[in-house]
């Protein structure tokens, strides 16, 4: 039997909850903590969104909150393995995982095409999720990522850090590394780190080795001219971790995809929630245009 937002509570006890409804479902034999914020009305979509490795969902609630203030409904999980999901029994692929967040969306009620979205390498099931379920997909965004294996590094420096889950786990140790990790924002103002550090709850070990290996020679560049809904691609220009040829390939591969530059790092999502969904929101509701926002 299908759950509907009705059947969700609100979580009034969080800051800034902002009208998102926080649940556990099981899918299948998997719990998954979720947060839903439902969308204004009926002619305003929903962002399916896949966060980064090692990321919890609280960490995508000022993004969810500010989409929530133009009426854009949102959906959100903790990937097994990471925050309130439990691991699951066996490793999983970015196919595995696609076919996990179709099923909640069944399991939630949400039966019309919903708007894919997924952040860094979240953005790698966001691309799988569009491969393998076209109908679903109304439109899809990509926000600071690359097709996979085949990509131009960041620096080597911040990807070695990236190589374990320390920063979710060591509190002090991912605000003396934010700047150089994440660039932009990060690097400006290091107290922005504060309150994002306080929301982390982060993957174990193993679930943080079961992203890792999920994206084992993983690639969508040979694939991705199939891709056929309109796409926006987003990325910062002062990333450390994904360089920006890799959004710029992405665009160029994609039939219907438009770029955009944000004078960010890698967590502009984080640091620019409002100005983010403000250029998620004309890409949904307008001509596609972006006039106004940087772009290449």
């Amino acid at each position: 039997m299908s759950r509907t937002a009705a059947q969700f509570q609100t979580a009034s006890d969080r800051p800034g909850s902002d009208g998102i409804l926080f649940r556990q479902v099981v899918v299948g034999d998997q719990s998954l903590a979720t947060a839903y914020r439902p969308p204004a009305s009926a002619d305003r979509p929903t962002v399916l969104m896949f966060n980064g490795i090692g990321a919890n969902l609280e960490l995508a609630l000022p993004f969810i909150a500010a989409l929530g203030r133009r009426g854009i409904g949102a959906l959100i999980f903790d990937v097994p393995g990471v925050g309130g999901s439990p691991a699951p029994e066996r490793p999983y692929r970015p196919g595995t995982l696609a076919k996990l967040a179709f099923n909640l969306l069944a399991e939630m009620g949400i039966d019309t095409p919903v708007v894919v979205a997924g952040v860094s390498w979240g953005g790698a099931m966001a691309q799988q999720f569009a491969r393998q379920y076209p109908d679903a997909t109304q439109r899809l965004i990509l926000v600071a990522t690359s097709p996979g294996v085949v990509m131009i590094p960041g620096k080597l420096s911040a990807i070695f850090k990236m190589a374990g889950p320390r920063r979710y786990i060591d509190k002090g140790y991912m605000r003396s590394v934010a700047g150089e990790l994440y660039g932009g924002a990060f690097r400006k103002d290091p107290t922005l780190i504060h309150e994002h550090a306080a929301a982390m709850k982060g993957a174990t070990p193993y679930g943080y080795a079961l992203q890792l290996l999920a994206m084992t020679g993983w690639t969508s560049v040979h694939w991705l001219h199939t891709l056929k809904m309109p796409t926006l691609v987003l990325s910062g220009t002062d990333d450390p971790l994904i360089n920006v040829f890799n959004a710029r390939l992405l665009a160029s591969r994609i039939p219907n995809a438009r770029l955009a530059l944000i004078d960010d790092g890698h967590l502009f999502v984080v640091t620019e929630a409002d100005a983010t969904a403000a250029i998620v929101d004309d890409f949904i509701s307008g001509d596609g245009s972006l006039a106004g926002y940087p772009r290449d």
